[in-house]
C-alpha cells in the first residue's frame, strides 16, 4: 500500500470514529447535562475537521513535480499541520468563552445525571484505539500531520479522563460546579496542545529541523569518502517527510573535473546511505584551501563541537 493511501485510511478510521464520538457525546452532555462532556464532544467534533484536513492534504502531497512546484507537493504535510493548529485552537477558545458565561453569567445549574459516566468511558476506549492507530501509522510513513493529529488524539484521552474524575466528583457531591470549571481547564488544555503542534511547524516551514543530530551523522558520512575534505556551508531543510541537503566540500585542486565529480557523486551516495529519508543532495565542489568571505549560510563541524561544549 502506498503511502497515501496508507494517510488516507487511517484519516477514513479517525473521521468514522470520531463522527461516532462526537455525536454520542454531544446528545448525552445535553441530556445529562454535563458541560464538560458538551465540551469533549466539541473536542471530538474538531477532530473530525482535523482528519478531513488531513485527507485533502493526502491527495495533494503524492501529485508529482512540475515547473510550478519543483520539488513537489509534500510540503502540503506540513502545512495541514499548521492548519490542524488553528483549527484545534479556535475550538478552544469557544469552549473557554461558553465555560466562563457559564460560570458567571448562568445563574441555574444542575447535576449531571450518571449517563454521562458511562458515555465518557466509551470515549476514552474510542479514544485510545484511534491514538494507537494514527501513531503507529504516522510513525511507520513519517507523515507530521498523522502524528499531530495523534497527540491530539492523545491529548483528547486525557481530556475524557478529566471529564471522568469530574462527573464523578460532581455527580458524588452534588456540586454542578466541579463540571464548569473542568470543561474551562479542557479548553485551556486544548489552546496549549493547539499552540505546541504550532510551533512544531514552524520549524519545517521554516526550512529547519528539529533533530541537530542528523549534522553529526552528515559529517560522518562525508569522512568515509576518501578525497572529500572539509564539509561545510551544510543547509539540510525537509520537504514533507524527506530532508534536502547542500554542502561544500574541498578537493585537491589538482584534480580533473571528472575525478572531482566522482568524489563528489560518492559523498552524495555516501550521505544517502547513512541517512534516512534524504530526498536529494547537492554538493558544490571547491579546491583544498578556498576561502569565500561572503559566506553566511550553512553549517560546519566547529558549529556542532561549539554546541556541544555550551551544553
Amino acid at each position: 500500500m502506498t503511502r497515501e493511501k496508507t494517510i488516507i485510511r487511517a484519516s477514513l478510521w479517525a473521521v468514522a470514529i470520531n463522527a461516532v464520538l462526537a455525536a454520542l457525546k454531544l446528545s448525552v452532555g445535553f441530556i445529562s447535562g454535563s458541560y464538560a462532556v458538551i465540551a469533549d464532544g466539541i473536542d471530538s467534533a474538531t477532530d473530525i475537521a482535523t482528519s478531513l484536513v488531513v485527507l485533502l492534504a493526502a491527495r495533494i502531497i503524492n501529485k508529482p513535480p512540475n515547473i510550478r512546484f519543483a520539488y513537489g507537493y509534500q510540503k502540503a504535510d506540513t502545512l495541514a499541520a499548521k492548519i490542524l493548529s488553528f483549527v484545534i485552537f479556535f475550538a478552544g477558545a469557544q469552549l473557554a468563552w461558553s465555560s466562563v458565561h457559564v460560570l458567571f453569567w448562568e445563574s441555574t445549574t444542575e447535576t449531571p445525571s450518571t449517563l454521562a459516566i458511562w458515555v465518557t468511558l466509551i470515549s476514552i476506549a474510542g479514544k485510545l484505539l484511534l491514538t494507537s492507530l494514527l501513531h503507529r501509522t504516522g510513525k511507520k510513513v513519517e507523515s507530521p500531520m498523522l502524528m499531530a493529529n495523534a497527540r491530539n488524539m492523545r491529548n483528547d484521552i486525557l481530556i475524557s479522563l478529566s471529564v471522568l474524575i469530574s462527573l464523578v466528583f460532581t455527580i458524588w457531591f452534588d456540586q454542578p460546579l466541579i463540571d464548569r470549571i473542568i470543561a474551562l481547564i479542557i479548553s485551556v488544555f486544548i489552546m496549549v496542545s493547539a499552540f505546541k503542534i504550532f510551533m512544531k511547524s514552524n520549524i519545517d516551514l521554516m526550512d529547519g529541523i528539529d533533530d541537530p543530530g542528523l549534522y553529526k551523522d552528515l559529517f560522518e558520512a562525508v569522512r568515509q569518502v576518501e578525497g572529500a575534505h572539509n564539509p561545510h556551508r551544510v543547509r539540510a531543510r525537509k520537504i514533507g517527510y524527506h530532508y534536502m541537503i547542500n554542502l561544500d566540500i574541498e578537493v585537491n585542486g589538482f584534480l580533473s573535473v571528472r575525478e572531482a565529480h566522482e568524489i563528489a557523486r560518492k559523498v552524495e551516495k555516501s550521505i544517502k546511505s547513512n541517512l534516512r529519508n534524504v530526498y536529494d543532495v547537492m554538493v558544490h565542489v571547491e579546491p583544498v584551501g578556498n576561502e569565500e568571505v561572503d559566506e553566511k549560510f550553512g553549517v560546519s563541524e566547529t558549529d556542532i563541537d561549539n554546541e556541544n561544549s555550551e551544553k
